[in-house]
Formats: C-alpha cells, structure tokens, sequence
C-alpha cells in the first residue's frame, strides 16, 4: 500500500509564525496556516491541522459507508458526509483535539434505516481514519433520505 507525503515549512513563534503546509503526493495545492487562525472562531481563509483531519476523516468514512453498504446488499446513490474536528484546551496542557462528529445523510436503494444504521455505525468504527483517531470521542449522526 502506497505512502502519502505532506510537507510543512513554518517560520517564526507559535503566535507570531505561520506556514504553509503543501500536499506533496496529489500535488494539488498548499495551504497557509498559523495558530491565532487556527485557535480563532473565523478561519480567515487559512486552513488547520483540524480542518485538514476533518477533510481526510469525511473522505475516509464516506469510502467505507460506501463498501459497508454494498456488503449489506445495498446500492449508495449518494452520501454527503460532513467531519467537525473541535480543539480545545487540554487538561494536561496546551491543546487537544477534544471531538470529532460524523454527519452523513445517505440515499441507498436496497436498505431500510436500520441497515443504513447498522453500515453507518461500522464505517465509524472501521475506517483507517477512525482507527487512528481511536483516543478521540467519535459521535455519528446518521440519516437516510
């Protein structure tokens, strides 16, 4: 299985520094980041390690909701998957990433609420991205259109 590179160049102090992280294996952009953006309520157009987890959690997820339903009998027309990453102080110390909710509203042919719960709930647990996230709270908000 293949390796995926991300690269960070930062300059300067936690408050005063800023970077800018490049996606080096898709090559398809970079992306500025700087801890007041990231610790702020507006992002600014300046993106976060937060944001770039949330990205690949929804990602992830939607790619093993999709085989769970397919392992159910089911056929997915469409899923739309949102990942909210929060941070927040951390009781050891500086920061952490306190939760992450999945939201995903799926149209599926060939199964009913329950079938699309039980496959929802499994991608949750069994996706890559989860599994790296396990020491976080993953809650899971499921609805079939």
């Amino acid at each position: 299985m293949p390796t995926r590179t991300a690269r960070t160049a930062w300059t300067g102090s936690l408050q005063d520094g800023s970077g800018r992280v490049e996606l080096v294996s898709s090559g398809v952009g970079s992306y500025e980041v700087s801890f007041p953006r990231r610790a702020a309520d507006d992002a600014g157009g300046v993106t976060s390690p937060e944001e770039l987890i949330a990205a690949a959690h929804s990602a992830c997820y939607a790619m093993a909701l999709s085989a769970n339903i397919a392992e159910a009998g089911g056929v997915p027309r469409s899923l739309e998957v949102t990942a909210d990453v929060s941070l927040g102080p951390d009781p050891k110390g500086g920061f952490a990433i306190t939760g992450i909710t999945l939201s995903v509203r799926g149209e599926v042919d060939g199964l009913d609420a329950a079938g699309f719960e039980k496959a929802a709930q499994a991608a949750k647990d069994g996706c890559p991205v989860s599994k790296a996230l396990a020491g976080t709270t993953i809650s899971l908000r499921a609805s079939l259109v």
